[in-house]
């Protein structure tokens, strides 16, 4: 793959020098997607590496040094404390880690998604303008559940993405986006939802042995109706079967400002015997995958994997692990572009997909501007993977 990947990036020259903001929540990830690309720019080889176009091209680190410096009020400001003129920045930012804290009149408070979005906005116009081209990269897009209109209410979603693109930002960048079609409210800038099916499959099959990945054994489940196009693109590249659930709603009702599910009703054929794939974009509270796997089980299921781009697991853990003591869950895998707390990554039933390689990848072609299609589809890469874990290859 890497190969695959300097052989293309080679043939153009990047659109600017290479630099990276992860924002303090995100420095973690930004870490390692940094580590990919100083180790992948070193090893390059290339006729053109000394050339003014190239300038900048090999460093030690792509992160630059920025902060945001709070008063005792709350208040805050941006600082970049290196140049950014003519970069090609990336801007990085989890704005699902409640794990940060800052000094407000003497208490701590913990930061919410709009802290985490203000922040963002404050590095932004501290670029003044001076980037060459700015990319935010928003794994779980900020407020992406407030995507449409149903009453006289807010259009959070959309507001955010217009307000950012009127703030220089060219493209923006997020993972498994609740509804896609947010993005039109800025339909003449990038946006692209990336699905990490590559890296669910990967992470199941290098942690899970003894799968029988054909139509007889294994199906694939969507626990909503919203969800179908995630589970139909993993059902057809596996070769297997599909599954959904209907969630029958009380429309009368407002719960925790949602529509308490009454029913979950199935559509599909049998799925005795059968391994699931529950395949969703977010565990929230966990009640709505927990409940689909009790249903499941009652029609005679064998064993069930949660695949979930992000765990928030807002009502803690406790129920997870009496799922899987009652043996309702086999594995979970959620991805570590959002914050994970140290009990979750301890936890025996739990797998984390580490996306940080993919992102790397994806700056390091955005960068050189060439097309990233291919890596938006990983059906090959998918088809290999399998390949190797039914030739018994996988370590």
């Amino acid at each position: 793959m890497a190969q695959k990947e300097e052989k293309r990036n080679l043939e153009s020259i990047p659109v600017g020098s290479l630099g990276i903001i992860p924002l303090e929540g995100c420095r973690p990830l930004g870490e390692k997607v940094d580590y990919y690309l100083v180790k992948w720019r070193t090893e390059r080889e290339s006729e053109h590496k000394d050339s003014l176009a190239f300038s900048g091209y090999q460093r030690d680190s792509y992160l630059l040094d920025a902060k945001v410096p709070r008063f005792g009020s709350g208040e805050a400001k941006g600082m970049i404390l290196e140049s950014v003129r003519g970069t090609d920045l990336y801007l990085m930012v989890d704005v699902c880690n409640y794990n940060m804290t800052y000094n407000l009149c003497g208490h701590e408070n913990h930061m919410s998604p709009d802290d985490h979005y203000q922040n963002l906005k404050r590095i932004i116009a501290a670029v003044g303008g001076k980037a060459r081209r700015i990319t935010v990269i928003m794994p779980f897009l900020y407020e992406s559940r407030q995507h449409k209109r149903s009453s006289r209410e807010s259009l959070d979603c959309a507001l955010a993405l217009q307000e950012l693109v009127a703030m220089g930002v060219d493209n923006i960048l997020t993972f498994d986006a609740h509804d896609p079609r947010v993005q039109n409210a800025i339909p003449l800038h990038g946006f692209e939802t990336i699905q990490p099916a590559y890296q669910f499959i990967k992470g199941l099959l290098k942690n899970y042995k003894g799968l029988n990945i054909d139509s007889d054994h294994m199906m694939i489940i969507s626990p909503d109706e919203g969800g179908m196009g995630r589970a139909i693109y993993m059902a057809n590249v596996l070769g297997l079967d599909i599954g959904m659930f209907y969630k029958r709603r009380d429309y009368a009702k407002i719960v925790n400002g949602k529509n308490p599910i009454v029913a979950h009703e199935f559509l599909g054929t049998s799925v005795e015997g059968k391994d699931m794939i529950i395949i969703d974009d977010m565990i929230s509270s966990g009640d709505s995958v927990i409940e689909v796997a009790e249903l499941l089980k009652a029609r005679k299921a064998n064993r069930i994997f949660v695949c979930t781009t992000f765990g928030l697991f807002t009502n803690g853990l406790q129920r997870f692990d009496e799922a899987y003591e009652k043996g309702l869950i086999t594995r979970v895998l959620t991805t570590n572009v959002i914050y994970q707390p140290k009990e979750l990554l301890e936890r025996e039933w739990y797998i984390s997909c580490d996306l940080s390689k993919y992102i790397a990848y994806l700056i390091d072609t955005l960068n050189h501007d060439s097309s990233i299609s291919d890596l938006l589809n990983p059906s090959e890469r998918i088809q290999n993977i399998v390949t190797r874990y039914k030739n018994g290859e996988l370590g």
